[in-house]
């Protein structure tokens, strides 16, 4: 055991500091430094501890003398976020997006720059190398980006998220749509002003998303900002049953999100629905229900057919 240092009250009531050498056979050999009457005597001993037990010790010369920054701190040059970056590389990894990208880096590192921080494509160049990241050039980013703007790129992501989740026939998902503005004054084609929750006047697009029933999403898909709500919805869920080879769903909506034309539209797709909605007056069966059940309260739950 090395040399240490101890302090021990002594029968006077002082406070003894005192170095306690310790050989292989656990004898001590204690060597008595000086007694402390107040806490400023006691702290001075204790350096003076210290410093005899540093006796003989040799510093290790780094050169640094010899150095533009002799006699003062050193330069940090760069750090890396290696604990953050290892957690996010492995989740996308787990999800199964290093798969359904062919290994593309470029796409990693411009998906994980986005969740470290949410910023444009070339604003993600810095946060990569605030991370400690060696980033692709912007022109590299700019040549991989028709790529990424392939159907055949969001079906494969599509893809993988939903192997994640194990996505079956009897799977719930849920579906909403929310609108993205463009800082510019003029629409083109895409761009287009139209209705804004935050009653924006800006060009926008619309984007629908579709999840699982915890949340996870499964699939993105961009609208023209002009397009109303109630008419993206049978595109998503058609071309979701398109990529997962689905030969029916299930529509579970309120009114807000199914208009006359979509119920008529879904209809002829030979899709079911099931709508939240207020009616007007009681429909016909539940009358008959309770006019063969008087004084019965109709039990949580019930179907009528």
């Amino acid at each position: 055991m090395s040399p240490y240092v101890r302090t021990v009250k002594t029968a006077s009531g002082a406070r003894a500091v005192q170095i306690v050498h310790s050989s292989r056979r656990g004898s001590r050999e204690i060597e008595h430094i000086g007694s402390a009457h107040d806490d400023a005597e006691l702290e001075t001993l204790k350096a003076v501890a210290r410093q005899r037990l540093a006796t003989g010790q040799q510093e290790l010369d780094l050169g640094l003398d010899d150095g533009p920054a002799a006699g003062g701190p050193l330069e940090i040059v760069s750090s890396r976020m290696e604990h953050l970056w290892d957690a996010l590389s492995r989740a996308y990894d787990t999800l199964g997006f290093a798969a359904a990208a062919g290994g593309d880096e470029v796409f990693r590192q411009l998906v994980l720059a986005r969740v470290i921080e949410p910023t444009s494509k070339h604003d993600s160049l810095r946060v990569l190398a605030e991370a400690g990241i060696a980033p692709v050039s912007y022109a590299t980013v700019k040549r991989r980006l028709p790529d990424y703007a392939t159907p055949q790129w969001r079906q494969a992501l599509a893809g993988a998220c939903a192997a994640h989740t194990r996505l079956g026939p009897a799977s719930l998902v849920l579906y909403d749509v929310s609108t993205l503005y463009f800082e510019t004054d003029a629409g083109d084609g895409f761009r287009e002003p139209g209705f804004s929750k935050e009653r924006r006047l800006d060009p926008q697009i619309t984007i629908g998303l579709l999840t699982d029933s915890s949340g996870f999403p499964l699939m993105v898909t961009a609208f023209e900002g002009n397009k109303a709500e109630t008419h993206t919805m049978l595109p998503v869920i058609e071309g979701f049953m398109a990529a997962h080879d689905l030969p029916d769903v299930t529509i579970v909506a309120d009114a807000g999100m199914i208009s006359e034309a979509n119920k008529q539209a879904i209809e002829a797709a030979g899709l079911s629905f099931i709508l939240g909605m207020k009616i007007p007056e009681v429909p016909y069966a539940v009358t008959q229900w309770r006019r063969e059940h008087p004084g019965t309260p109709i039990p949580d739950g019930h179907i009528f057919i």
